[in-house]
C-alpha cells in the first residue's frame, strides 16, 4: 500500500481559532443520477477527472489526519458529498470511522454528515448511519411532479418514489436527517406545496432550501471571471430565467420566485411552526437579527472557512468554487490548515465584503445578506455597477417581510 507523506502539523496553529470546515468529495463529481441543475456533474470533463474517481486509502488518512490536527476546538465535523460519495460503499466508511478514532485527540468528539440523492440507502447502510451518528442530508425538492422535473436517473427514469423509500427506512432505522431542497424555476412557485410536503410527509429534523441557479456558461467560465461588460442590468429581461439571452440556466430561479418563496413558507412557518419546525434560513436570520451571527457562510460578512477537497487531494476555495482558477494546492504537498489560512484562501474570503457594490453597502439589509454568495454576483446596479447578487431583488422582499415581524419575535424570545 502506497503511503503518503506526513506533512508536519499547520504553521499557523492558533487555539481555539483555529477552526474551518472541509467538505470531502470520495468519489469526485461521479453520480448515479443526472439531475438536469447538478452544478457538479461537469466537473468530471472540467478537471479531467478518470472514469471512477475514487479517493484512496492512503489519501483518505492523510486528510483525516491533517484536518484533526489542524482543528482547534474541541468538535471536528466531517462533511462527505459529491457527486453521490455512497458510491464509494460501506467499507469506506467503516474505514472513515476507524481512521477518525486513530487520530481523535483527547476528549475530542467527531461529527459526521452524508450528503446523498438516497438511491442506494438500504437497511445495512442505515443500521451503519444510526451506529456511527451520521447526521443524513436528504436530497428531495417537494412532491412527485416537482420532484421528478429535474431529479432523475441516468436513464431519465424518475426517482421521487427511490427516495422516498429512503425516507423510510431513515425514519424506520432513527437516522437523524434533513431534506435538502432546490428552489428551482418550477418548484418556486408553489410554496406551500413544497413546504408542507417536507413538513407532514418526508418528516426531517431540519429542512433546508437553496436556491438552484447558475449562470448559463457555469461548465466552463469560474465564477468571478464573467464577461463583465456583457452582464445584463437589475430587472431587465436577461436577469432572470425565460429570456433568450438569460445570463442563467433556464432552469434557475427567479429572483422574485426566490423571494416569493421565501416569504410564503416564512408566514406559514411563523404563523404554524415556529419553535417546532426547523428552517434553516429562518433559523440563520433570526440569530442575525438578534445578534448572534450567521450560522451560513452565504450570510456572513466573509467566507473562506469552508473548503471543498477532491478525491486526488485537490483543495479548492469553496465548494461551489471548484475550478482551476481557485485550486489553493494539493493536501498531499502542503498541510491542509496550511492551505486553508494561506494568503490566496484569506484575499478570496476577504473579497466578499471588500468587493460589494454601492448598491449593496447603502442597502438597510447589509449586515443580513453581506451580498449573499459570490458565485451568484453577476448583475450589474440599476446605475450599471458591476458585482450585484442575481437574488438581490428576492432577497430584499424576504428580508423586509422577516424584519417587519421583528418585535413579534423579541416577544417571543423574551428580549
Amino acid at each position: 500500500m502506497n503511503q503518503e507523506p506526513e506533512l508536519k502539523l499547520p504553521k499557523l496553529t492558533n487555539g481555539d481559532f483555529y477552526r474551518f470546515h472541509t467538505m470531502v468529495k470520495p468519489s469526485g463529481a461521479q453520480c448515479n443520477l443526472d439531475c438536469a441543475y447538478c452544478f457538479y456533474l461537469h466537473k468530471e470533463d472540467l478537471l479531467n477527472q478518470p472514469q471512477v474517481p475514487r479517493m484512496s486509502d492512503s489519501l483518505l488518512e492523510s486528510h483525516i489526519r491533517q484536518y484533526i490536527e489542524a482543528q482547534g476546538g474541541d468538535e471536528v465535523v466531517f462533511t462527505w458529498q459529491g457527486g453521490e460519495p455512497t458510491l464509494m460503499g460501506l467499507d469506506f466508511f467503516r474505514r472513515v470511522v476507524e481512521l477518525q478514532e486513530k487520530y481523535r485527540k483527547p476528549g475530542q468528539r467527531i461529527e459526521n454528515d452524508l450528503q446523498t440523492n438516497g438511491i442506494l440507502l438500504n437497511d445495512e447502510w442505515c443500521a451503519f448511519l444510526a451506529e456511527h451518528n451520521f447526521l443524513v442530508g436528504l436530497s428531495i425538492d417537494g412532491p412527485a411532479e416537482l420532484h421528478d422535473l429535474y431529479r432523475y436517473s441516468k436513464g431519465n427514469k424518475p426517482t421521487f418514489e427511490r427516495v422516498m423509500a429512503a425516507v423510510a427506512l431513515l425514519h424506520r432505522y432513527q437516522v437523524v436527517f434533513s431534506a435538502l431542497c432546490v428552489v428551482n424555476r418550477s418548484n418556486a412557485r408553489r410554496p406551500i406545496d413544497v413546504y408542507r410536503f417536507l413538513r407532514d410527509k418526508v418528516r426531517p429534523r431540519v429542512i433546508q432550501f437553496i436556491p438552484g441557479l447558475e449562470p448559463g456558461d457555469f461548465r466552463s467560465v469560474a465564477p468571478g471571471h464573467w464577461d463583465w461588460d456583457k452582464l445584463p442590468t437589475m430587472g431587465s429581461p436577461a436577469a432572470g430565467p425565460g429570456s433568450p439571452d438569460s445570463v442563467v440556466a433556464d432552469w434557475s430561479v427567479a429572483p422574485e420566485d426566490w423571494g416569493y418563496f421565501l416569504t410564503r413558507v416564512w408566514d406559514e412557518w411563523f404563523k404554524r411552526d415556529y419553535g417546532q419546525v426547523f428552517v434553516d434560513q429562518f433559523e440563520n436570520v433570526i440569530s442575525q437579527m438578534f445578534g448572534h451571527g450567521p450560522q451560513k457562510c452565504v450570510s456572513g460578512r466573509i467566507c473562506g472557512k469552508a473548503v471543498a477537497v477532491e478525491f486526488n487531494g485537490d483543495l479548492y476555495s469553496c465548494d461551489h468554487f471548484v475550478y482551476p482558477e481557485y485550486k489553493l494546492g494539493n493536501i498531499r504537498q502542503v498541510h491542509e490548515g496550511d492551505l486553508v489560512f494561506s494568503e490566496q484562501q484569506k484575499k478570496f474570503a476577504y473579497a466578499k465584503s471588500d468587493t460589494l457594490p454601492q448598491y449593496c453597502r447603502s442597502c438597510p439589509y447589509l449586515e443580513l445578506c453581506w451580498g449573499e454568495c459570490p458565485k451568484n454576483r453577476f448583475i450589474k446596479t440599476p446605475d450599471g455597477e458591476t458585482g450585484l447578487n442575481y437574488l438581490c431583488s428576492g432577497l430584499k422582499k424576504f428580508y423586509a417581510r422577516v424584519t417587519a415581524d421583528r418585535g413579534e419575535l423579541a416577544r417571543r424570545l423574551g428580549q
